[in-house]
């Protein structure tokens, strides 16, 4: 879900509080937010979803310290927004999406991009490599288990187990992964 470069003046004028680059930015995402939440959303939270994500968008995108991290912080206002409408319907909380949140608005992009390489560093060899065959080079759960001689179920547990040390390092752990 990444906002084109075209969009750049937009975003930037809707970040300096322009009503109408606001509204307007909020209708070129609309379509994408709504995409990403029918993959990720039970059916019927979808348009509760893509509705909350954009209200947020459009009452703390001033606080957003770093433009470009704006498509990384949408996915993760839906993917909250997700989880927060299952776990209503389900009765689960499984992560502090909020404290993420916060986390994620307050870091400037070099220091982002410091404690991800730390957080990956922290890692176990065997949790790094799924984790960054996944999400560096986006290879299927397949791929990666053909790469690695894994079997699917063990490269999910894997690639799970990695994202919740990954997570527990940069919301506060701070510690080694065992």
């Amino acid at each position: 879900m990444a906002l084109a470069t075209q969009h750049l003046p937009l975003l930037t004028a809707a970040h300096g509080g322009d009503p109408l680059a606001l509204d307007q930015l909020l209708r070129v995402t609309r379509p994408d937010i709504r995409r990403y939440a029918q993959r990720h959303c039970l059916m019927s939270d979808v348009d509760d979803a893509v509705q909350e994500a954009l209200l947020i968008v459009s009452r703390k995108l001033p606080q957003l310290r770093v433009l470009a991290a704006f498509s990384g912080w949408l996915v993760r206002l839906v993917q909250r927004e997700c989880r927060r409408l299952g776990r209503v319907a389900l009765r689960y909380d499984p992560y502090d999406e909020e404290q993420l949140a916060q986390w994620l608005v307050t870091h400037d992009e070099a220091g982002l991009r410091r404690d991800l390489v730390a957080a990956l560093e922290s890692l176990p060899a065997h949790y790094r490599e799924v984790m960054l065959l996944r999400d560096m080079e986006e290879l299927t759960i397949e791929e990666i288990a053909g790469r690695t001689g894994l079997t699917r179920t063990n490269v999910k547990s894997r690639l799970h187990r990695a994202r919740t040390l990954a997570r527990e390092y940069l919301l506060g752990g701070r510690t080694a992964a065992g």
